[in-house]
């Protein structure tokens, strides 16, 4: 993994987009818990997954209510993915059975590859105020599935910002945008993973490679994708699935009001998926010998008790 610490804040010129990817279908997200009682909406469900691959689901979160909060995500584990978590408001602990430990906070990006498996807690330190943010998980090729697990936070002056022309700021978590590389690069998957933030009329355009699967997700405002007849509102709260016909080099949004949205895109991997809650193989039979596995303490070994105590 390749993670910069170079930030920046650089008035830098729009990328040229000849022809706008549609907006394909527009998903409303279903709201859920998870972990000790922690209210969320599902925005990518697995319904999705193969649409767009290689991204396997995306939760948003946001309360100023505690009780929606605070019991957090005691012990679980994964294997098979990576988890990218980014925090727009709130304080969140990071430990893991491999010995990493981080603290997530305000414009902050939690990156984590389960590889091979991990167990791993993630607990609010903030007992009031604000809890908002995203968690995103990305597959693994088949190739890596059994990588060790790795880890790194990267606070928010390391996540590079972009003034761009015309208004707005652009933050690129990952990938390439603008003349910028992001905070991380990942290989194979490629994943492109950027916070977008508009003010009402402003433009915004992105080139995106024919083959990659990508979406918006709109969390404040209202935009419209593509132009002339052939563009879609997209609100907020709500998922704008972009095309994939290989008709479009990349995607122009315009903020129909003040507006704030993920573009979140990457290289298809094509493989099978198989996926039993936090294990993500490519067989059944390996999701057989991944429970064995966790049932007989073969994650990684660092006992997190241990560590706390």
């Amino acid at each position: 993994m390749d993670v910069r610490n170079t930030p920046a804040t650089t008035v830098t010129t729009a990328e040229s987009v000849q022809r706008s990817r549609t907006v394909d279908r527009v998903v409303r997200g279903v709201a859920t818990s998870d972990g000790a009682g922690v209210k969320l909406t599902r925005v990518l469900t697995q319904n999705l997954q193969r649409r767009l691959d290689p991204f396997l689901m995306l939760d948003a979160f946001g309360t100023d209510n505690k009780d929606d909060y605070i019991g957090g995500f005691p012990d679980h584990p994964h294997r098979g993915f990576e988890t990218i978590t980014y925090m727009l408001a709130g304080r969140m602990r990071h430990r893991d059975s491999a010995g990493h430990e981080g603290l997530l906070e305000n414009g902050g990006v939690q990156w984590m590859v389960a590889g091979s498996g991990v167990v791993h807690s993630e607990l609010p330190e903030q007992e009031e105020g604000r809890m908002e943010g995203f968690q995103l998980w990305l597959n693994l090729p088949a190739a890596d599935k059994m990588t060790a697990p790795w880890y790194r936070d990267v606070p928010s002056q390391h996540v590079p910002t972009v003034t761009l022309p015309g208004g707005g700021t652009l933050r690129v978590l990952a990938g390439h945008s603008h003349g910028i590389t992001g905070a991380v690069t990942r290989p194979v998957t490629e994943p492109l993973y950027l916070d977008v933030h508009l003010p009402a009329g402003a433009r915004f355009a992105q080139t995106l490679p024919t083959g990659h699967n990508a979406f918006l997700y709109v969390y404040r405002g209202e935009v419209k994708v593509g132009s002339g007849s052939d563009a879609a509102v997209v609100e907020a709260q709500r998922m704008g699935v972009l095309d994939n016909t290989g008709t479009g080099d990349g995607v122009v949004v315009t903020a129909s009001e003040d507006a704030r949205f993920l573009l979140i895109a990457g290289q298809p991997l094509n493989e099978p998926i198989a996926q039993y809650g936090p294990f993500v193989m490519n067989t059944q039979e390996q999701i057989y010998q991944t429970l064995a596995d966790f049932r007989e303490g073969r994650f990684a070994s660092i006992e997190m008790e241990a560590r706390a105590g």
